[in-house]
């Protein structure tokens, strides 16, 4: 899908991937960019700083109805959705005394509610696009923190039961899965000495959060279900499928390295 002319919305807009993905689309000709976030005057200053094709929302993406009177709101003036980012999320940095509860509305049910609330205009028109952040983690796991790896994983579930059941009726789904990537969600786990913030960091290439719009703009325009912007994360899944009690033995080994 080409990214100009198109109508798209952004939840977890305010800053980090998000906002560099605003940024981005707006620069590939975006007819509209709706910034949405629970931080809306963070928002505003986002879409302040793109200019009059970016507006501002507030929206708890764990509130069913914010979600669907966003998209209601957002179809009403611009007569559709073509691209919804369902792009929120949390971390915890611990393991099963970690908030699961919150993760679990955040990471899954606010991709959930997202799409309830979008398909139907897009099925109507025959064609849409959802890019669902799902996080290397999704794909792999994350080390010491319990809620994220396993909410994640069912974003990753969700994004590919949409592609199964829709893709036939023109809905394209990618889902973003990004290894460590310089934003406060990385930068708080670091300073807070969270084992999982520092496998990450240790893992590969931190990216910026432009980097990692780059790679969605490009993995949009191919439709590619899985949009990776750290290539070594294809291998670490392959080698996941291909021998999961050796891939495990080796990420228990990891665990160990930066646990003493």
């Amino acid at each position: 899908m080409e990214l100009s002319g198109r109508v798209v919305v952004i939840t977890g807009g305010a800053g980090g991937i998000g906002a560099a993905m605003a940024r981005r689309f707006a620069a590939e000709g975006a007819e509209a960019v709706i910034v949405a976030d629970l931080d809306a005057e963070a928002a505003g200053v986002v879409a302040d700083d793109i200019g009059t094709v970016a507006t501002a929302a507030a929206v708890d993406v764990t509130d069913a109805g914010q979600v669907a009177a966003l998209v209601a709101q957002t179809e009403q003036r611009y007569g559709r959705i073509d691209l919804f980012c369902a792009n929120a999320g949390v971390t915890s940095g611990v393991g099963l005394d970690g908030d699961f509860d919150r993760a679990w509305q955040v990471n899954v049910m606010g991709h959930l509610h997202a799409a309830r609330a979008v398909l139907p205009g897009m099925l109507a028109r025959g064609e849409g696009y959802l890019l669902q952040t799902c996080s290397a983690a999704g794909l792999l796991t994350s080390v010491g923190d319990a809620a994220y790896a396993t909410t994640k994983h069912a974003a990753v579930g969700l994004a590919e039961w949409l592609a199964v059941t829709y893709g036939d009726r023109g809905i394209r789904v990618s889902a973003l899965c990004p290894q460590g990537v310089d934003t406060p969600m990385l930068s708080e786990g670091l300073a807070a000495g969270h084992l999982g913030a520092r496998v990450t960091a240790a893992a590969g290439a931190v990216l910026a959060p432009e980097q990692v719009a780059q790679a969605v703009v490009e993995g949009i325009e191919a439709e590619r279900f899985l949009i990776l912007p750290h290539p070594q994360v294809a291998l670490f899944h392959q080698r996941k499928a291909e021998n999961p009690d050796g891939w495990l033995t080796a990420m228990r080994t990891m665990v160990r390295r930066f646990s003493s």
